[in-house]
């Protein structure tokens, strides 16, 4: 079990790893070995998951996200393959992570009459200076 948060852990069965050639770093390595690492978990069906957290997720993933809800996560920047391993993980908990923080809803605010007043002056002000500058004789 991959710890989370306190009360959100997945199952190591629950994500696929498959191995495929890098194109960064590693000399003649990199036509050789399969080090980078493809990491798939899904998102939709995962039983230990809260929904709210499923949710957020996938809206976190983003361009990750496959149609089927599968979140793929690519790692090929180190040059081994157990570093990759280690850093997709480490990506993926903490997308997790971020989509257990419940945003705070927005309340609506409405600007108060100073700052309209502020507002107006500001454009007045710039207006005046736009005139100035333009050459006509129909300034203040």
């Amino acid at each position: 079990m991959i710890k989370i948060t306190d009360t959100i852990s997945i199952a190591e069965d629950e994500l696929t790893e498959t191995f495929v050639r890098a194109s960064g770093p590693g000399g003649q390595n990199v036509n050789k070995l399969s080090t980078a690492v493809e990491l798939r978990f899904d998102a939709r069906l995962s039983p230990n998951l809260p929904t709210d957290v499923s949710i957020r997720l996938q809206q976190l993933a983003g361009r990750r996200l496959t149609k089927d809800g599968v979140i793929v996560i690519e790692a090929q920047t180190h040059r081994t393959q157990d570093r990759n391993r280690s850093d997709a993980l480490a990506r993926l908990v903490a997308l997790i992570k971020e989509a257990t923080h419940v945003p705070k809803p927005r309340k609506k605010t409405k600007p108060s009459r100073a700052a309209k007043a502020e507002r107006v002056d500001t454009k007045k002000r710039r207006g005046s200076v736009k005139r100035m500058r333009s050459g006509r004789a129909d300034h203040d």
